[in-house]
């Protein structure tokens, strides 16, 4: 379902104040338990909600009171303009640095999605642990955030303005990737990216000397390689994710034309075999024999944010 259609059926006080820097909702959800983190006022939750179907699960924490209590109110609204029996969407107050304090378990979640709340956080290795504590093997992260080409001055990042819009915490892009792969995950894909224009003098002033990127990754929980390697493997898309029917991009760099096959890395195969989307696509080949390094460029978060992924 086209996101414009979900958004179109939401109520307008979700909607309302809605300060998110992309729209992170993957394909292929029906039936999945998707945790969104920053939830606000269920904006996405909701239009995760039709995305999964009365059968899947969505859970929004929030650590907003005012928020939550605006997202609560129309549980039955979106439940019943869905044609669902009950809710399938249920917010806890909470934060994402103690997921568990909020009671979402271990290995319990499909897909974590978060929209510009994670630069936010104090301590963004603990989120980052404590989402890949909840998902699932096999599940995915998946959300937009703010990224740096530098790290920002310890001056500057308790700056009220800068905080407002979501610029002092932006994490150095190169930092994020070296956690991710401190946590067990050294391949993070992007899967689109835009430069962010510092329009208020202010901000310029205090701050222009730093490139800011938004950024939407995708990330899997699974054991990976740190480099793209060779087995000479092939997969081949389906067309069977209703809204991609023609292709599929997994990320920013392997797009995946119906019915063509398409040589992949080690690490790219395991992305599709080992999660959600392998009933969605034809996949060949094993790692019985190594051919060498992959032959891919590394995908970089723009000039200004070099090596933006460790894999191809």
């Amino acid at each position: 379902m086209h996101l414009r259609s979900l958004l179109s059926d939401l109520h307008p006080e979700v909607v309302a104040r809605y300060y998110g820097c992309g729209t992170p909702l993957p394909p292929a959800l029906d039936g999945a338990t998707v945790l969104d983190l920053g939830c606000g006022r269920g904006r996405d939750c909701y239009m995760l909600s039709r995305l999964v179907g009365e059968s899947g699960r969505v859970i929004g924490i929030d650590m907003t009171e005012e928020q939550l209590a605006i997202a609560k109110e129309h549980c039955d609204w979106h439940a019943e303009r869905y044609g669902y029996a009950s809710s399938n969407v249920e917010f806890k107050q909470g934060y994402m640095e103690d997921l568990a304090a909020a009671g979402v378990a271990d290995n319990s979640v499909d897909l974590v999605v978060s929209n510009c709340v994670i630069n936010l956080s104090p301590d963004k290795r603990q989120v980052l642990s404590e989402i890949l504590r909840v998902l699932k093997p096999g599940g995915e992260i998946y959300f937009s955030d703010v990224y740096a080409d530098r790290r920002i001055p310890q001056a500057l990042k308790m700056e009220p303005v800068l905080l407002g819009e979501c610029l002092a915490g932006a994490l150095y892009w190169e930092d994020f990737r070296r956690i991710m792969q401190e946590l067990g995950c050294p391949d993070v894909r992007i899967v689109k990216e835009n430069s962010i224009a510092l329009e208020d003098e202010e901000v310029e002033a205090k701050i222009g000397m730093v490139k800011f990127r938004s950024v939407t990754i995708r990330v899997f929980k699974m054991p990976l390689e740190d480099r793209c390697e060779d087995f000479g493997q092939l997969a081949t898309y389906k067309g069977s994710i209703a809204e991609h029917p023609h292709a599929f991009d997994l990320d920013d760099h392997h797009h995946f034309e119906t019915g063509k096959p398409l040589r992949v890395c080690g690490n790219t195969y395991d992305m599709l075999a080992l999660s959600r989307y392998v009933e969605h696509f034809e996949l060949s080949g094993d790692k019985s024999t190594h051919f060498g390094l992959f032959d891919c460029a590394p995908a970089a978060v723009s000039s200004a944010l070099e090596s933006g992924a460790a894999c191809c």
